[in-house]
């Protein structure tokens, strides 16, 4: 599964983690993606959609 939410587009980041005593880390944060039906083009889709797009209502959801 690619992490990526399909209505806008966010994907992993990442970066480093700091200690106290400034060692340094990789680590990523990865989107709360969900799997959802969604309307595209009058047919319902499974996808993978990020909780923001989901509460913001970018996102028509099949029944």
């Amino acid at each position: 599964m690619a992490r990526r939410c399909v209505v806008c587009d966010k994907r992993t980041e990442t970066g480093n983690i700091r200690s106290h005593a400034l060692n340094k880390t990789r680590r990523t944060w990865k989107p709360n993606l969900q799997k959802v039906r969604m309307i595209v083009q009058g047919a319902p889709v499974r996808a993978y959609v990020c909780t923001r797009c989901l509460k913001s209502g970018k996102v028509q959801r099949a029944i």
